[in-house]
């Protein structure tokens, strides 16, 4: 079989990646504006400091949850193309 496939599938993993990593960083972001805002703290912000929540646990899990995603993209692309080699000969 033809070094193709094995690299097309090394490009799919490394676009997956690539989106991946464009959501985990939108989200990380749309969640810092959510959690922070983007001004300064007038009254109406400070005022249910006390309800307020720590974005941290979000960030995690989201971030955890992309980079999970990327490793099995690139375990399973390096898996087929290691499957294939070792097939062919």
């Amino acid at each position: 079989m033809s070094p193709a496939p094995r690299r097309s599938f090394v490009l799919l993993a490394a676009a997956f990646a690539f989106v991946v990593l464009a959501v985990c960083a939108l989200r990380t972001h749309a969640t810092y504006l959510e959690y922070y805002g983007d001004g300064p703290p007038y009254y109406g912000r400070t005022t249910n400091m006390d309800k307020w929540e720590s974005p941290m646990f979000d960030l995690a899990l989201s971030n955890a949850l992309g980079l999970s995603l990327i490793a099995l993209a690139f375990y399973l692309a390096l898996y087929a193309a290691r499957r294939r080699a070792g097939s062919k000969g």
